[in-house]
């Protein structure tokens, strides 16, 4: 698989094919299975059984050769599955940016939604293809697959800012997405269980 660029970057075309799904030429291709998102789901019991077994893949997060380094904006496809767990919706890990600067999102394909967190408050946005979510500086941020088929989203974000997933293991994102009884997304408070 082709490594990111070295420094300095020439100016370049970069490919979106839509069909795909893919950006070509291609940076490495990052996969997140359930094994890989311990401490993410209210119920941990179920998430750590369905990774000793089937352990399936959750998201993959597909990147053009631009580097995570400062002044760059790189940019990668990210892909969660349809699913959930115990009906707390299939997500990506979440991070905060410890150097503080925006992101945006650009939904593809498939229904979703940016779940931000900047330790006080949340946020909520509804993603569908050609929905643009912006991520303030400061703000926390998940995504979720709320539908039926795979959800896809491009992000495009400075290089140097960094990505901080423990900051999202110990402050959460003030809510979790839940599939409710008419398949419309549901946000619950962080600790709140299922149901109540």
């Amino acid at each position: 698989m082709p490594d990111f660029h070295a420094l300095p970057i020439q100016p370049q075309a970069i490919q979106f094919d839509s069909e795909r799904l893919t950006l070509t030429p291609e940076g490495p291709t990052l996969t997140r299975r359930m094994s890989d998102l311990a401490g993410l789901f209210l119920d941990e019991a179920a998430r750590s059984a369905a990774a000793a077994n089937e352990n399936p893949v959750v998201y993959t997060v597909t990147s053009s050769p631009v580097p995570e380094a400062d002044r760059e904006l790189p940019q990668s496809i990210t892909t969660i599955m349809p699913g959930n767990t115990s009906g707390e919706l299939w997500m990506t890990k979440g991070h905060q940016h410890p150097n503080h600067q925006g992101e945006i999102y650009l939904a593809l394909s498939g229904t979703g939604g940016l779940l931000m967190f900047d330790g006080e408050q949340t946020s909520w946005i509804e993603m569908r293809p050609g929905t643009i979510g912006y991520i303030p500086p400061g703000w926390a941020h998940r995504s979720v697959n709320t539908g039926d088929e795979p959800y896809a989203f491009l992000a495009v974000y400075p290089g140097g800012a960094g990505h901080d997933y423990g900051w999202v293991l110990e402050h959460g994102m003030g809510k979790r997405a839940f599939r409710g009884p008419d398949g419309a997304t549901l946000l619950r408070p962080y600790a709140e269980q299922p149901g109540t």
